[in-house]
């Protein structure tokens, strides 16, 4: 196949990787998204190939060979060209930030003497270049400086507002410690979710929260009417220092897990965990509240210390009530952010062990930044207009 070759069917995919096996790959690849690109195109001139139509906004100018060093080796993609110039695809440089925040983390370990024999034997491989301390440092700034501005970025109205938080293997002065990755998200007023900024820092768990929640609202933040988050100790201390007057709706999901520790018999579980969805699931917060009270006697003599944690803690579960019921299910946990970390996760799962925090902060952030962007080009999480 030549570079003007494009399969049309996902059948012929199929057959020419059966066929080709793994080597077939960058070249399913590059036909993938050359075919991507050239409906970006489309779209971008508002008509399709050989239309006339008078809401036609651009030219089609042929094709510009591109190549990009990929885990995979070189692979030369055909960009689609314009008229006017002012048209890029984001099918080429989609997960390409990642990508090179991902090799640079590995070069780093290498370049460090931290890396094992199995690192030095693939980093070339992976990385598509001989790695040297300027290079890894040339490449680290060009691309810190896009990720800086994305983290300082100003803010404005957000809503709603998500808070987590998870951990990963950094060394620093010749110890492996675990560095705090703090994350925060958002829900514009168009109903729009976007990452709003992430901290990366081996501290005082309320330090590091204080910091990043200043840095927040510093960067503009606005307009919150309702904080979710889990019941960290630091982060909470560290919400009503800076948040105190937001309403803060404790994270359903993870309270339901917390419950489990205070079941005596594994037999309850499945029937505690039941009962604590009747109360989350009620139709407003009288039933709630109501659910709560007869729940907690139900178990004041079976399991004394469950109905205790349950009359303290699951209050803090139903903030949500005080909302529009189309965006209970959206602000009553934090599970949106809880896949977001899975994705970082896949990702730093290459790495292990970082060698230094800023290398942690760059591929979260490139990340991150993916994962936003995607957020903002897709569907609306959910409407103000109620």
């Amino acid at each position: 196949m030549n570079c003007q070759d494009n399969f049309t069917v996902p059948e012929e995919i199929l057959e020419y990787l059966c066929e080709k096996g793994l080597d077939a790959l960058p070249q399913v690849i590059r036909t993938l998204i050359n075919e991507s690109m050239i409906i970006e195109r489309n779209k971008h001139m508002g008509v399709q190939p050989y239309e006339r139509s008078p809401e036609r906004r651009d030219r089609a100018n042929g094709f510009k060979d591109k190549t990009v060093k990929t885990r995979m080796g070189e692979i030369t993609f055909s960009v689609p060209q314009v008229r006017d110039g002012e048209f890029y695809p984001q099918a080429l440089e989609k997960g390409l930030r990642s990508e090179r925040a991902l090799k640079l983390a590995v070069a780093e370990m290498y370049v460090q003497g931290v890396s094992t024999r199995r690192v030095e034997a693939v980093v070339e491989k992976l990385c598509g270049f001989s790695v040297s301390s300027s290079q890894v440092s040339r490449a680290a700034a060009e691309l810190d400086e896009i990720l800086g501005k994305w983290r300082t970025r100003e803010l404005g109205r957000f809503g709603y507002l998500y808070l987590d938080a998870r951990y990963e293997k950094v060394r620093r002065d010749g110890q492996v410690r675990d560095a705090a990755i703090l994350i925060a998200s958002g829900v514009n007023e168009d109903g729009k979710r976007e990452v709003l900024g992430v901290s990366v820092a081996i501290s005082e768990r309320e330090v590091h929260w204080r910091e990043f929640l200043e840095s927040l609202v510093k960067r503009g933040l606005c307009g919150v009417r309702l904080i979710t988050s889990d019941d960290h100790s630091g982060l909470k201390a560290a919400r009503k220092a800076v948040c105190g007057g937001i309403p803060w709706q404790r994270c359903q999901f993870h309270l339901q897990q917390n419950a489990a520790s205070y079941v005596p018999k594994i037999e309850m579980k499945s029937e505690v965990a039941s009962d604590i969805r009747s109360i989350f699931n009620a139709r407003d917060r009288s039933e709630a509240e109501a659910l709560l009270k007869k729940t907690v006697e139900k178990y004041r003599q079976t399991a004394s210390r469950l109905s205790s944690w349950m009359e303290e803690n699951i209050p803090e579960g139903l903030t949500a009530f005080s909302f529009p019921e189309s965006h209970r299910r959206l602000i009553r946990t934090t599970n949106g952010l809880e896949r977001v970390n899975k994705e970082v996760k896949r990702r730093t799962r290459v790495v292990g062990l970082f060698p230094n925090e800023e290398s942690c902060l760059r591929l979260v952030s490139a990340v991150l930044m993916e994962i936003s962007d995607d957020w903002q080009t897709g569907k609306t999480y959910l409407t103000f207009n109620e």
